[in-house]
């Protein structure tokens, strides 16, 4: 929960006073611009942690997985500016966390059956929750790194 909770802050902290455009440099031609990896991460809540509610408000479901990589494309994120998207996956952490925080133990191990990506799994809710919180960490160094390099 706390790295959860730490990301959308991190983020604002390590990008606070670089111009919008900065963000969108890349450090190299074959790495991602802050603004970029902050699209991913929110490509990737939208994917991995909006089936939280889902797997939490019926018993058992099935659902097709949804793969980031491809979610992206069907979003705006990659266009839009630094601080509005930051404001937007920050705001859709704090609705997950208001969600999470209060759950028993028991309903962490709520589970669903995912389809369309090769064989059906079986996710649970703190599956997803790890999930989510051990994939942003290494992008949250990251953008700290890319953030860096534009300040020197």
């Amino acid at each position: 929960m706390a790295l959860l909770a730490a990301t959308p802050q991190r983020l604002a902290a390590t990008c606070a006073g670089v111009p919008g455009e900065r963000l969108r440099e890349r450090p190299a031609p074959d790495e991602w611009s802050a603004n970029e990896v902050l699209a991913h991460l929110r490509a990737c809540a939208d994917a991995r942690g909006g089936v939280i509610p889902l797997i939490l408000a019926e018993h058992h479901p099935t659902l097709r997985a949804v793969n980031p990589l491809t979610w992206i494309k069907k979003t705006d994120y990659l266009d839009l500016e630094f601080e509005p998207s930051l404001r937007a996956f920050s705001n859709q952490r704090a609705e997950l966390l208001t969600l999470l925080e209060p759950l028993p133990t028991e309903a962490w191990s709520r589970s669903a059956t995912f389809t369309g990506a090769g064989r059906p799994l079986e996710r649970t809710v703190l599956f997803y929750g790890q999930w989510l919180a051990r994939h942003e960490r290494p992008h949250v160094k990251q953008v700290e790194r890319i953030v860096g390099a534009l300040k020197r």
